[in-house]
């Protein structure tokens, strides 16, 4: 059996799932997908999958020569590309990430579109809401929200966002507007379930000169930006997100903005590439289509959440 073809089926099972999915994804019967990666696990000696009847789950081996594999499949990818030139039409499986509220939202709609326009190419988008290592897990493009790190990752800004704090104009008509983030222990609180959320952090507002962190005390805690927003909509409590997942809220008066003056400094949005993927037709035929899509999403979404400048004091 030839390596290179057992690597791509290998590789197919780990995105689809299982080997039933791999194999009606690659056009090979399950049997066959089952004799590929067998042929790897004795050509290197070591078991790669853990296989039940409901899941595939990498060994610790596996996890490595996963990650090797991608590179070589992508090193091949791009020396066929180099060979055919600029007329090289855009094609393939094109694989993206993002966070799940942003993947959702701005992301998905995107790729829809792209999509129509490039019959030829076919897409997976994982939402996941933790860290991807783009190489490693052979992801083409990223969406982040976050400073970033140093890194050899091409980096296209999109725009920026902002945390906000909201309540519903009814919820405010009976519990009173906080003025200071200290207020806010008076009130409901409607938390997202994830790390740092039993302190919510502040800048330094007028009259002060160091940042804060606010203890709070959740009334409800969700794992789901929609049902966090829906709820404080629904008049429940004070929640705190990103000015995109309430712009549209704010606009139509069914949010009210909260403490304008201590409303943190924003956080970039880029899409990223690994620097070798950028010259990949479909790579690159969708950062051009993308790019500009997304900046006025982005932008469109942080003019109804941002505080009048003279207002805001940053440390």
């Amino acid at each position: 059996m030839d390596r290179i073809d057992a690597m791509k089926i290998f590789i197919a099972a780990l995105d689809e799932g299982s080997l039933a999915g791999a194999g009606r994804r690659l056009g090979r019967s399950p049997a066959a997908v089952s004799r590929a990666i067998a042929f790897l696990e004795a050509h290197i000696g070591a078991q790669l999958l853990h296989r039940t009847t409901r899941s595939l789950r990498l060994s610790e081996v596996g996890e490595g020569y996963a990650a090797a594999c991608r590179r070589v499949l992508a090193d091949l990818e791009e020396a066929d590309l180099a060979a055919a030139g600029e007329s090289a039409a855009p094609r393939g499986l094109l694989t993206l990430t993002a966070p799940v509220p942003s993947g959702e939202a701005a992301l998905r709609p995107v790729l829809d579109a792209f999509l129509d326009e490039y019959p030829a190419v076919s897409a997976r988008l994982h939402l996941l809401d933790r860290p991807v290592s783009l190489i490693d897990e052979g992801i083409d493009v990223a969406l982040r929200i976050a400073h970033l790190p140093d890194s050899t990752l091409i980096a296209l800004r999109l725009g920026e966002v902002r945390r906000v704090v909201v309540a519903a104009p009814a919820y405010l008509a009976t519990r009173g507007v906080p003025e200071l983030p200290a207020d806010l222990a008076g009130h409901r609180i409607i938390a997202l379930a994830r790390s740092g959320e039993e302190a919510w952090s502040f800048p330094a507002g007028p009259g002060a000169a160091t940042s804060r962190a606010i203890g709070i005390t959740p009334r409800l805690t969700v794992n789901s930006v929609r049902a966090a927003v829906a709820s404080a909509v629904a008049g429940h409590g004070i929640a705190r997100v990103f000015s995109y997942h309430v712009a549209d809220e704010i606009r139509a008066g069914r949010l009210t903005l909260l403490l304008p003056d201590f409303t943190p400094p924003p956080l970039p949005v880029h899409l990223l590439t690994p620097d070798g993927r950028l010259p990949v037709p479909k790579v690159r035929a969708f950062i051009d289509f993308a790019v500009p899509r997304l900046k006025t999403w982005f932008a469109d979404r942080l003019t109804d959440t941002t505080p009048p400048a003279a207002n805001l004091k940053l440390p």
